[in-house]
């Protein structure tokens, strides 16, 4: 393999020949590609992690474009899965690295199996569910992790190292409750993305290369509009549900049927078991009822007043409604229950 390639980056003092060996040695898994994935795993691919493995469970819109680095109009006119844009796009960039896009929602029955064997975990989810069930598992599996959240002009990071620092439930020991603002009310602006991720990428290049010393060891927020920059030093906390308790509540959670989706008026519907569609015998059925495009993950099918998506794993996302109800009726109706 030729260093040629990483000749900037390895006159880096930090980094050097023996880091950059390192690096190619390692495995990060990132959970979610949209905003902060891409730029993440942009940044990733590049400076020559050894794998990658990018999970994600929706597909490319134009809307995403805006602020998705690794995705263009041809992605999103043919509804690729992000997970499959992103591991093309990312292929083309460095071949050093072996990319891996997996088209599935983490969530208790799969995040251990999926999260299991790397050396890190980072956020690029746009949801708290998700965070607190890769909290518990990077606890269990004792694997660090980076929370990254982005909304409007506004942008926070923490890096958990489980047993060592405080985790996300040290901080917040419970999600969210009642209204908060997210990219659906406050929208979201490309440079806050920006700079989230570099803060993520920068501690993820530290934890691989072994430089834990040279952490920022706290939560940090910015506003890139307000220029308003906030630390705080969270300490671990003995009395963490999560990791003073070991009572990992998220990873035993049953799977939630149902997910209201960030910035859009649509619902993903998951069915209860595992399965796996035929979506070619789905698709002829669905002929009969609108237009419907597809491709090999997934198939797009407007039903007005309702866009429907469907993926070979049975999960759907249901356009056009934030209800709960109406997109499980809507699953039933033209998928089955």
């Amino acid at each position: 393999m030729l260093l040629g390639k990483y000749s900037r980056q390895m006159l880096f003092q930090p980094v050097g020949a023996e880091g950059q060996q390192k690096l190619l040695a390692s495995k990060t898994v990132i959970v979610g590609c949209g905003a902060l994935g891409t730029a993440q795993a942009n940044a990733l691919v590049r400076a020559g992690v050894g794998v990658l493995r990018i999970i994600d469970r929706d597909y490319v819109e134009e809307s995403n474009l805006q602020r998705q680095a690794l995705f263009d109009e041809g992605d999103a006119a043919q509804r690729l899965p992000k997970a499959v844009a992103a591991e093309r796009k990312l292929r083309a960039i460095n071949s050093d690295v072996r990319v891996e896009g997996v088209v599935a929602d983490l969530e208790s029955r799969n995040a251990e199996d999926l999260l299991r064997g790397f050396d890190l975990i980072l956020d690029g989810t746009d949801n708290f569910e998700t965070r607190y069930l890769m909290n518990d598992a990077a606890v269990k599996l004792g694997i660090p992790w980076i929370y990254g959240a982005v909304v409007g002009s506004y942008g926070s990071t923490m890096t958990i190292l489980p047993g060592k620092t405080a985790c996300l439930r040290c901080v917040f020991p419970d999600p969210p409750q009642g209204p908060h603002e997210s990219c659906d009310t406050a929208g979201v602006i490309g440079p806050a993305v920006a700079w989230v991720a570099a803060i993520q990428t920068a501690e993820a290049m530290k934890l691989l290369l072994g430089r834990t010393n040279e952490l920022h060891q706290s939560l940090q927020s910015f506003d890139v509009w307000t220029n308003r920059l906030e630390r705080i030093h969270p300490r671990l906390n003995p009395d963490c549900p999560a990791c003073g308790q070991h009572d990992l509540a998220f990873l035993r959670q049953a799977v939630s049927h149902y997910a209201r989706l960030c910035g859009r008026d649509a619902v993903q519907v998951r069915p209860p078991h595992p399965v796996k569609l035929d979506l070619e015998q789905l698709r002829r059925r669905l002929e009969r009822l609108g237009s419907v495009r597809g491709n090999d993950f997934l198939l797009n099918c407007a039903l007005d007043p309702y866009e429907l998506t469907i993926f070979s794993d049975g999960r759907a996302i249901v356009k056009g409604t934030g209800d709960p109800a109406v997109a499980r009726g809507v699953y039933a109706k033209y998928v089955g229950s």
